[in-house]
């Protein structure tokens, strides 16, 4: 098995093209930013823009691709939105009826493409303090939980932010805040430690999409805004169609990730 932690991102891209990759790209390409995708029809474009600046947190825009083009010219001019992710999910009118490998079919010529900041891209400098990510030792996608937190609503845009959990030792919780928050473009720092209930989470074994991790003795959940949150705003506002990545099948950018951090 090659091994991915290594590749490049653009051979990580054409494996994935290729349909050689088809899980999970945590851990993928270490030292490049990895990126959520939001697809719109133009007509929907400026007010999803509008929701991107104002919830920087859950939505942090890394590209936004030119009307009808594939490509994300600041972050992968060599990539294509339409094949370069393992697997997409297609929602129409807020239900999610298709999971796919590709969108070749669906790409039309009024189509814009998202590209916001993704928190597998900061678990690098997670692991370089020494502080591990479960979700990579136990081989599965990160777990991720809707919330009781308020989006501002942008025009026709509204819902409830999305977070991702990661379990961290109580004596490393501080640390990990402070190496995240050094990555504003690609979520920052936590938005919540600790009590889940109090941020409308009733199961941690539950998540509303990835998977469930061990969480041991002596550990914190410790949860961040999530690039999911577009899915389940898509999901209560109903676009007539929206178009992501599936949750944890990210798209691999040309960005080294430590020139989005602030030193």
């Amino acid at each position: 098995m090659p091994s991915y932690a290594t590749m490049s991102p653009s051979d990580i891209r054409m494996e994935i093209r290729k349909k050689h990759i088809v899980k999970p790209t945590s851990g993928m390409s270490r030292g490049y930013a990895q990126a959520n995708l939001v697809i719109l029809k133009k007509d929907l474009a400026f007010d999803f823009l509008l929701f991107c600046q104002r919830n920087p947190k859950s939505c942090p825009l890394l590209d936004v691709t030119e009307p009808g083009s594939p490509i994300p010219r600041l972050v992968a001019p060599t990539g294509d939105i339409r094949t370069d992710i393992p697997k997409y999910r297609i929602y129409k009118k807020g239900k999610w009826v298709e999971e796919v490998e590709d969108i070749v079919d669906y790409w039309e010529d009024d189509m814009v493409g998202f590209l916001i900041g993704c928190s597998f891209t900061f678990e690098n400098a997670l692991l370089k303090n020494g502080i591990s990510i479960r979700h990579i030792e136990e081989d599965c996608n990160v777990p991720m939980y809707k919330t009781n937190i308020p989006c501002t609503k942008a025009g026709y845009f509204e819902g409830f932010t999305v977070v991702s959990m990661r379990p961290i030792p109580e004596n490393e919780v501080v640390r990990a805040v402070q190496v995240t928050s050094r990555f504003p473009s690609v979520h920052g720092a936590p938005v919540h430690v600790g009590n889940p209930q109090s941020i409308g989470i009733s199961d941690l074994s539950q998540p509303d999409f990835g998977d469930a991790v061990s969480i041991k003795e002596n550990e914190v959940p410790v949860f961040w805004a999530c690039g999911v949150t577009p899915q389940a705003v898509a999901m209560q506002v109903k676009p007539e169609l929206m178009i992501t990545h599936s949750p944890g099948h990210m798209f691999i950018t040309d960005l080294i990730d430590e020139k989005l951090g602030v030193f």
